[in-house]
């Protein structure tokens, strides 16, 4: 199954594709690390997010997509544009894409239970996609 963690900070939603075959992880190569919607976006420009997020979607062949849920509260509670990314995400109407939050709190029980296989060093990836890669991991044991 292949699946696209999903990390939303401000007005990024930062991906990263985890793709897992017969117990095996592979991190396929990907040509978007993030995606970004301008300051005060219009209609159109959720939209466009949205379709961009999608295609990028189907051009990988992604199954299930994880976002990594923010705090509503706090000193952490995210912003207003990220919680409009996560409805344009949520409200992604592809049969065959399945989209679903976990928390932080799930992704620690999660990686208490299954260790990540490889320290996050050893990936490859950009230090900014740490938390879609776990969200994405997490999102194979859900």
């Amino acid at each position: 199954m292949r699946i696209c963690g999903i990390e939303l900070t401000g007005s990024d939603a930062v991906v990263c594709l985890l793709h897992k075959d017969q117990g095996l992880f592979s991190l396929p190569d990907s040509r978007i690390r993030k995606l970004t919607l301008k300051k005060d976006p219009a209609r159109a420009d959720l939209q466009r997010f949205q379709k961009d997020l999608v295609q990028f979607l189907r051009d990988y062949k992604v199954e299930r997509v994880v976002i990594k849920e923010r705090l509503q509260k706090g000193k952490f509670a995210g912003g207003a544009i990220s919680f409009k990314l996560e409805a344009a995400i949520q409200l992604i109407a592809e049969p065959t894409i399945e989209v679903s939050l976990i928390s932080a709190t799930q992704i620690k029980a999660i990686l208490a239970d299954n260790p990540l296989p490889i320290p996050f060093s050893d990936t490859g990836l950009k230090q900014f996609q740490e938390a879609a890669f776990t969200a994405a991991y997490a999102g194979h044991f859900l």
